[in-house]
């Protein structure tokens, strides 16, 4: 049955789930920026950690195309067409923000001064190898700035939801699609989970609440090791700082 605007409720109730699973991973995925740092934040998914984001300036958002100090999406309305980010989307500043060419931009990459990169992923292995930019038979403009950001920055965050809408598990045991970078990725955040890849299989740091390691198990396509599980949002970046 449809509801009055025609679409399947149960559509419409999976739609809710799926953005809940995205705030509770970018939501998550913010705490791994310590106060100080750089941060690049790649296209898709990633994207949304910028509205957890201190805006006091603590935190500095780099956009590749040549911003430091990058805000979230502008509202429908308040576009500025001179200010977007690499993917082409109208974006907010904070104040002391930066303007950059592109040089000077990939200088701060490849100089590690941007200190962690958040990336989605097709596909993460146990090795740390991320699969991130071409699923073959699907057009694809290029790797682009990921190669860069994932062979250079320190610290790859991965945001993705645990499987894909098939089923398929995207944290395997050796990734099957084009690598963008390999042995790259330091942490994995997911709906149900905070991971690490440990060479042969995941490391869980955190469950997310109300998931069972179990659950993680089914979801997740190569062996894990949870021998020291911490509560949600405990073994972050920022949650660290504040203890020390």
């Amino acid at each position: 049955m449809s509801g009055a605007d025609g679409r399947s409720p149960d559509a419409g109730a999976a739609r809710a789930a799926r953005a809940a699973a995205r705030e509770r991973i970018a939501r998550r995925a913010a705490l791994e920026v310590a106060p100080g740092e750089i941060v690049n934040l790649g296209i898709g998914l990633p994207t949304e950690v910028a509205r957890f984001l201190p805006r006091d300036g603590s935190v500095l958002v780099h956009a590749e195309n040549g911003i430091v100090g990058m805000g979230p999406a502008s509202e429908p309305g308040s576009e500025d067409p001179d200010v977007i980010d690499a993917g082409g989307r109208y974006v907010t500043t904070v104040p002391g923000a930066a303007y950059l060419d592109s040089v000077t931009s990939f200088a701060l990459v490849r100089s590690g001064r941007v200190a962690v990169a958040v990336l989605g992923a097709f596909e993460v292995d146990v090795r740390g190898d991320l699969a991130n930019w071409r699923v073959p038979g699907r057009a694809a403009p290029g790797v682009g700035g990921a190669m860069e950001l994932a062979q250079k920055v320190p610290r790859i965050v991965v945001t993705t939801l645990h499987r894909e809408r098939s089923g398929d598990p995207k944290l395997v045991e050796r990734c099957r699609l084009p690598r963008t970078a390999r042995g790259c990725v330091t942490t994995i955040v997911t709906e149900l989970a905070v991971l690490e890849p440990a060479g042969e299989r995941f490391r869980v740091r955190e469950l997310a609440p109300d998931v069972t390691l179990a659950q993680v198990r089914e979801a997740t396509g190569a062996d894990l090791e949870a021998d020291d599980l911490r509560p949600w949002a405990t073994t972050a970046a920022r949650a660290s700082r504040r203890r020390t």
